[in-house]
């Protein structure tokens, strides 16, 4: 017959010490705690690297880039409220000069 084993006070506090113990750096099975999966991210990277291939995060956008689209979108339009939203943005950039220029073209 099969015996049942039944666990004294002493061996349930045993595991509960152990689960304790072991923290939560011991994940259930196929689950990965956050830091190594950011790891291995980190890892496949280089490798894309030094392979000659590209990292998986895009280079950053030239700003002054941006901001040239930026007025050619208002330029574009041609309204009031879109040279105005443009030098709100980039009041301090010399493509603000021109539109300030073409704002003064605009019929009132």
């Amino acid at each position: 017959m099969n015996k049942i084993m039944k666990l004294g006070p002493f061996a349930t506090s045993l595991i509960g010490v152990l689960a304790v113990l072991a923290g939560p750096d011991h994940l259930p099975f196929g689950e990965q705690p956050v830091m190594v999966g950011k790891a291995k991210a980190d890892d496949s990277a280089k490798k894309c690297v030094k392979a000659g291939r590209a990292p998986s995060m895009p280079v950053a956008r030239d700003p002054s880039a941006a901001v040239a689209e930026e007025y050619e979108a208002a330029r574009r339009k041609g309204t009031r409220e879109a040279f105005d939203l443009f030098i709100a943005r980039h009041g301090d950039d010399p493509l603000a000069e021109q539109a300030r220029a073409e704002l003064k073209r605009l019929p009132r």
